[in-house]
């Protein structure tokens, strides 16, 4: 019977043999991130952990950086408090995290291209304190959105502003200069230390919350089966307001003995110079990555030799793909794998050996987590790094089985060697370069459009993105709304733009079932033949 139990200010759920298993195996312990970055700060201060740049980052500096900014925390929020952070892939992003870690605060990353209309929804519900932005990104005047959204919070959060004039708010390194001392906190490894929302079938986004040791656990399973040595290099280009970037970025370093080059923009010509200048090792990465490493590569007449390992998800991953990279790749295992921000890393592909069939033709074999089929095929699994639950209980209803596996909401099959294969979403969800969609949250904002009776979102396979999203419109009479319009409207809600419909498809009416339910499957086979 599942329980549920404390955890810093949430109740998070509470199996006891999954948790006792999990310290068994050594995959969850005493100690946290802190530790690790005080240990390797004594024992390999100069050791450069992350490379943005022109900075170079050691153990050393971050350690310094990170306590200096920990204290200023602490004169402004209590322990437990979240601090949110809406920055690209900088490496400000890596010192905000640690020191909430020291501070006893909950990390929570957001992503950069998000907009007043979610932000609205995320930070109340967070309960922000703190939140850290640059003063504009891509010519988006970041800062002076998140001042407005801040001013209508009922509990305002201190806005602070990294890379740029703060204007009326807190500077970045006039907080890191603070003379606030780092008071000792004694940090529950079982406590959450991070808060990342993930996006739902229903529109609104839930909050997911991991602890310490969820944590540790996922980086221990990436240490044992991604032929991850210490020295290796990660390049960084998924978001570090992702899973996957985070744990490239914030943990790996630490825990791991790798080091990470961070991108702010994915360019595949920068990519390629960075493979070759620092011999990066590892890749992790959505579709459209791979294939455009691929081909950068291909034209730049190179093999990367020192790449050892690219893995390969998030959307779709055709099987050629994967077999033409592990080919041109000379020394690369590269790999499909499944997972998802509740339960990162499901899978761990398949990298025994270089070049097999499994990597290409399925979703990986499973590896700390468990993993078996449900009703209608669904994809469920449980494990030590598998989230401690969801900011609002009340969201865990639904996504749990009897037996306290997640319910992925995918359909998939298992072969007889226990690979997986993921065949369809059973959730109506679009990821278009890595990011997630969900079509509820775009039609309900578009069935305001005066132009517009009826619409059905729908993703569609693309080769450069992955998916790409298609508004199936019922346009009122006479009208002809467009691309054009649909962004121009959505933009006035303060909507990210890679929300926007990519196509527009007008019809005189959606195909339903008896239920007036709309098949979207019709329209996805119609539109991607």
């Amino acid at each position: 019977m599942m329980e549920r139990r404390n955890a810093g200010n949430w109740s998070v759920r509470d199996d006891r043999v999954l948790a006792q298993a999990a310290r068994d195996a050594g995959l969850w312990s005493d100690t946290t991130l802190a530790d690790a970055l005080r240990d390797a700060a004594k024992s390999e201060p100069e050791r450069v952990l992350l490379i943005d740049g022109e900075t170079r980052v050691t153990a050393n500096l971050l350690l310094h950086d990170a306590q200096a900014l920990a204290g200023a925390m602490q004169a402004r929020m209590e322990k437990g408090s979240v601090v949110s952070f809406m920055l690209p892939n900088w490496h400000e992003a890596a010192v905000i995290y640690l020191a909430a870690t020291l501070a006893g605060m909950v990390a929570n990353p957001i992503l950069p291209s998000l907009r007043a209309h979610d932000l609205r929804f995320i930070l109340p519900d967070a309960g922000t304190r703190m939140i850290f932005v640059p003063q504009e990104f891509r010519g988006f005047e970041c800062a002076e959105m998140v001042r407005g959204v801040v001013a209508e919070m009922e509990q305002r959060a201190d806005v602070v502003v990294v890379r740029g004039n703060a204007g009326p708010s807190l500077s970045y390194p006039a907080l890191c200069s603070s003379q606030d001392g780092l008071a000792t906190v004694a940090l529950d490894p079982d406590d959450v230390r991070m808060l990342m929302y993930t996006s739902g079938t229903t529109g609104r986004p839930k909050g997911v919350l991991h602890t310490h040791n969820t944590i540790n656990a996922l980086i221990a399973q990436i240490g044992e089966h991604w032929l991850v040595e210490p020295g290796d290099s990660f390049l960084v280009s998924s978001p570090v307001s992702h899973i996957g970037g985070s744990i490239y970025a914030f943990e790996a370093p630490l825990l791991l003995g790798t080091s990470a080059i961070l991108m702010e923009r994915w360019e595949p010509a920068e990519a390629l110079e960075h493979m070759r200048n620092h011999r990066i090792t590892h890749m992790a990465g959505a579709t459209p990555f791979l294939q455009h490493l691929l081909d950068a590569a291909k034209a730049a007449c190179t093999d990367l030799p020192d790449l050892k390992v690219f893995i390969c998800g998030g959307a779709s991953v055709p099987p050629l793909l994967i077999r033409e990279a592990s080919d041109h790749f000379a020394n690369a295992r590269v790999t499909r794998v499944y997972g998802s921000t509740e339960v990162p890393v499901t899978t761990v592909g398949s990298l025994t050996s270089k070049g097999m069939d499994e990597a290409a033709d399925t979703d990986g074999k499973p590896g700390i987590a468990e993993v078996i089929l449900g009703e209608a095929s669904e994809i469920r699994a449980r494990g030590p790094q598998m989230l401690a639950g969801y900011l609002h209980p009340e969201d865990e209803e639904s996504a749990f089985d009897e037996q306290g596996f997640y319910r992925t909401g995918d359909q998939g099959e298992l072969t007889a060697s226990g690979h997986l294969v993921v065949t369809g979403r059973i959730k109506d969800l679009i990821i278009r370069n890595g990011e997630n969609i969900a079509p509820k949250e775009v039609e309900d904002l578009l069935l305001g459009h005066p132009d517009i009776t009826e619409i059905a979102i729908v993703g569609i396979p693309d080769q450069r993105t992955g998916e790409k999203a298609c508004a199936v419109i019922v346009p009122r009479d006479g009208a002809t709304p467009d691309v054009a319009s649909l962004g121009a409207y959505m933009a006035g809600f303060g909507v990210a733009r890679f929300k926007y419909p990519e196509l527009v498809d007008l019809r005189g009416n959606l195909p339903k079932n008896d239920a007036g339910k709309v098949l979207k499957h019709i329209l996805r086979e119609e539109l991607s033949s």
